[in-house]
């Protein structure tokens, strides 16, 4: 049997409680920390065994694959942020390409039915037959 666990990282008691006694309720191993001692457990040279925080630009990778975020810089004017679609998008024509439009294993990378990836496809105006050209050039 699998118990999950979470590691909360604040200086705010009220949020801690919270979250163990969410926790709790759920049968889950809550671990708190102040952000000094994660910075503390972090910068030990034999803490490769303590996983890192994400803030926004990397991904969280937990069984599946999952494509890194592109960089700060987004489509929207609004602080770099990048919408959801266009990540997708970006995601899809990075799968096709790597599979130079094989589409059935561009779903399988993606972990999206074969369906599911024509639609979007079609819906984000993708042209997988570029891909295959450049596979012939």
């Amino acid at each position: 049997m699998v118990r999950s666990s979470f590691i909360v990282v604040s200086d705010d008691q009220a949020l801690v409680q919270k979250a163990q006694q969410f926790g709790q309720m759920h049968g889950m191993t809550v671990q708190a920390m102040s952000p000094e001692q994660w910075e503390a457990l972090n910068s030990r040279p034999s803490g490769a065994d303590v996983p890192s925080l994400v803030a926004g630009s990397g991904a969280v990778v937990e069984g599946a694959k999952v494509l890194q975020f592109p960089g700060t810089g987004g489509t929207d004017a609004r602080k770099g942020v990048t919408t959801i679609n266009h990540l997708e998008s970006v995601a899809i024509e990075n799968a096709i390409a790597a599979f130079k439009g094989n589409l059935t294993e561009a779903a399988k990378a993606l972990g999206i039915g074969r369906a599911t990836l024509y639609r979007k496809v079609k819906q984000y105006n993708i042209d997988p037959s570029s891909a295959r050209k450049k596979k012939a050039a």
